[in-house]
């Protein structure tokens, strides 16, 4: 039986997505004792610490910090980055490992796997969250745009003293976090601003509906299970379709659902950008 089990293949998987995740196994995983860690091939950080060293710990929960799924322990915790083409299962019958299956966490609840092709991933383990290997991690991450703390007033305040492009700037993560390419060119268009504006040129009326879209946004894509780009599915096998309704992403080409101009595609480092030239100004 498959608990959790997503891919991303070349899309990286993104807030929405990570909750999904999350959701899908947090509740059945608390509470379990790990048994035994088998690694694969390197990831992108070691793992930082023996594998034996997590035999008889419990699993007492699992949050999520941007990108990053967080496993506490009964003892420190591990952090989770599913790099580009990551993916976890979690279940009680798991076929054996294969070439691409890097980490491998036995539990007498079932077994928790980490399978990424591409290796961008990574399983970390910290004595605790304030220690220097998690804020190396997470120390520089904005606010949860799904909290409390994601105030408009701050938000606004910050965009400011920013001379970046706005979707740039969305998706450093710095200010807020976890607003993917996906999400940043739908939540533009939700709240008309142009994808090159420079954020300190953004009124403060329109950076309140920049907030809103993007709460919306976000909440909206996990409420619909994420965007299946490539294989995308949750823990029944079924797909995420928050890219159906989509209104500019990967639209390019097409007329707008809103004014019926031609959605445009720009390239703003390395990453495709969609936008309306109408609906959206600078």
């Amino acid at each position: 039986m498959i608990i959790a089990a997503f891919s991303i293949l070349l899309a990286m998987p993104e807030l929405p997505e990570v909750e999904v995740t999350r959701l899908s196994f947090a509740s059945r995983i608390a509470g379990a004792k790990i048994s035994n860690v088998a690694m694969g091939k390197a990831l992108r950080w070691p793992l930082g610490c023996p594998p034996d060293s997590l035999q008889g710990l419990v699993v007492l929960g699992v949050r999520r910090r941007g990108k990053y799924l967080l496993l506490d322990l009964s003892r420190g915790l591990l952090l989770i980055h599913l790099g580009m083409s990551g993916s976890l299962s979690f279940g009680e019958a798991l076929s054996p490992p294969g070439p691409h299956d890097h980490f491998n966490c036995l539990t007498d609840k079932g077994l928790l796997r980490l399978h990424d092709p591409r290796r961008f991933g990574a399983v970390v383990y910290a004595p605790s969250q304030d220690s220097p290997v998690a804020q190396k991690l997470l120390g520089t991450l904005g606010v949860e745009p799904l909290e409390d703390s994601f105030d408009p007033e701050l938000f606004a305040k910050a965009l400011k003293t920013r001379q970046t492009v706005i979707k740039q700037l969305l998706l450093a993560g710095n200010v807020v976090v976890g607003v993917g390419n996906i999400y940043a060119s739908e939540a533009l268009f939700m709240a008309g601003i142009r994808p090159t504006t420079r954020a300190q040129r953004i009124s403060k009326a329109r950076v309140f509906k920049l907030h809103a879209a993007i709460r919306e946004v976000l909440m909206a894509a996990v409420a619909q299970g994420g965007s299946s780009l490539r294989d995308f599915s949750n823990t029944q096998g079924q797909n995420g379709y928050f890219q159906l309704q989509a209104m500019v992403y990967d639209r390019a080409g097409e007329p707008c659902r809103q004014c019926t101009t031609t959605i445009k595609r720009l390239v703003q480092g390395q990453r495709s950008t969609f936008y309306c030239p109408q609906c959206q100004k600078p």
